[in-house]
């Protein structure tokens, strides 16, 4: 555990850990024209390249018989752990739905928002050598609940051309029956530009590698994304008297993830004693009192926030800058992960400055609706034409001075 001297110095350690080696635009530039070019060819022909595995066009697609034999494969007890997992995230993201307000006038002026689902959305699971099981449940179930009436999957094949029996279960348990087995940069590119065999969609979501993030950077404005995710990260805001186990043991679990970071902020020269002696990948900073600990977390915005100090929730109002907050000794982030209920795709490397946690909202279009009545139109007839001839819009103020 590397000890940084001051705030400013841990950011740039921050910085150098979260910025890429690799080049990867240019490649991925290629990829995406290819599959833009070329379709289903080029989508097997960087499949056998990327993933050793050679693929025919019929076998792009997941059978519906592959999708039932994985969930019965599964025990009473699995299912029953997915379930409880499902049911928290269920529950949580149906009170996130908006709620529809009308504001009307007396002059016969009525506005309101209508917020209609996508149709169709793209949902990304990795699937390396850790593969995110859990990723399903966590980001198709704010879809469903926005009522997105297509939802595919993609996940990169396996040797044997199967995909990940788990992550097809899950599938089933949702009623997910499109799925294919497609990974990285091309199935960004599939999914955003369609091929014969995939329809395009509306929006893609999910975590992935570098090349699927820069895909999904690039695509951009092509489709919506969710986010840009780098690897993940949490911050641990303890104060003296923190409990340095359940303190260690997350730091060990957040280096779990493949080049995760996990960083310690404290005013507790115990803890930072107890860290150096730890050979664990990742960063502390010792602050005088728990504000300047607040500021350091605000600057840092990082993904996972976990406050062990004695009153958390006093802390709640001044943090701006944070994917989500686990409050308390009993509350470790891989609850988060797995059953809590709000989903784990949130923003990394600082962007909770401005990203949110993936929420039914991104699955939602807002449509204002504004209706005027003629009396309504004449209230404020006067004010259009002030306005409107500042800027020079003649036929607008026609336009509004017509109806009366």
């Amino acid at each position: 555990m590397r000890v940084a001297r001051s705030l400013e110095s841990l950011e740039k350690s921050i910085v150098k850990k979260r910025t890429r080696k690799n080049k990867l635009g240019e490649r991925v530039i290629k990829i995406i024209k290819g599959i833009r070019e070329r379709g289903d060819e080029a989508l097997i022909e960087y499949t056998k390249k990327f993933d050793r595995v050679k693929l025919l066009p019929r076998e792009l697609r997941v059978s519906e018989s592959e999708i039932s034999a994985a969930f019965n494969e599964l025990d009473s007890s699995l299912i029953s752990s997915f379930k409880l997992a499902i049911d928290n995230v269920m529950k949580f993201y149906k009170e996130q739905m908006p709620k529809i307000h009308k504001i009307k006038e007396g002059t016969g002026k009525t506005l309101y928002s209508r917020f209609v689902p996508l149709e169709r959305v793209g949902v990304y699971i990795p699937a390396g050598s850790a593969p995110l099981i859990s990723s399903v449940y966590m980001s198709v179930i704010p879809a469903l609940v926005a009522g997105v009436k297509e939802i595919v999957l993609v996940s990169p094949p396996r040797k044997d051309k199967t995909i990940n029996p788990f992550i097809l279960a899950i599938a089933s348990l949702l009623k997910i029956k499109e799925i294919y087995r497609i990974g990285g940069a091309q199935a960004i590119a599939a999914l955003g530009y369609g091929t014969k065999t995939i329809k395009k969609v509306d929006k893609i979501v999910g975590p992935g590698n570098e090349f699927v993030t820069e895909a999904k950077r690039q695509l951009f404005g092509e489709v919506d994304i969710d986010m840009l995710a780098g690897p993940s990260e949490v911050v641990i805001l303890a104060s003296k008297g923190a409990n340095i186990e359940y303190l260690i043991l997350d730091l060990e679990a957040q280096m779990e993830h493949r080049a995760g970071l996990g960083i310690v902020i404290t005013n507790s020269r115990k803890i930072i004693r107890e860290l150096r002696k730890k050979k664990i990948a990742g960063f502390a900073l010792r602050v005088k009192n728990l504000e300047q600990g607040v500021e350091a977390v605000n600057r840092i915005a990082p993904e996972h926030l976990e406050i062990l100090t004695k009153k958390p929730s006093s802390l709640i109002k001044k943090i701006r800058n944070a994917g989500a907050i686990f409050l308390g000794e009993s509350s470790p982030v891989a609850l988060g992960d797995y059953t809590a209920g709000p989903s784990h795709v949130l923003p990394t490397g600082g962007t909770a400055r401005f990203f949110s946690a993936l929420s039914v909202r991104e699955f939602l279009k807002e449509i204002h609706v504004i209706s005027y009545t003629k009396r309504a139109v004449q209230e404020e007839a006067a004010v259009v034409e002030k306005i409107a001839s500042l800027e020079g819009m003649n036929k607008h103020i026609e336009s509004v001075k017509k109806r009366i």
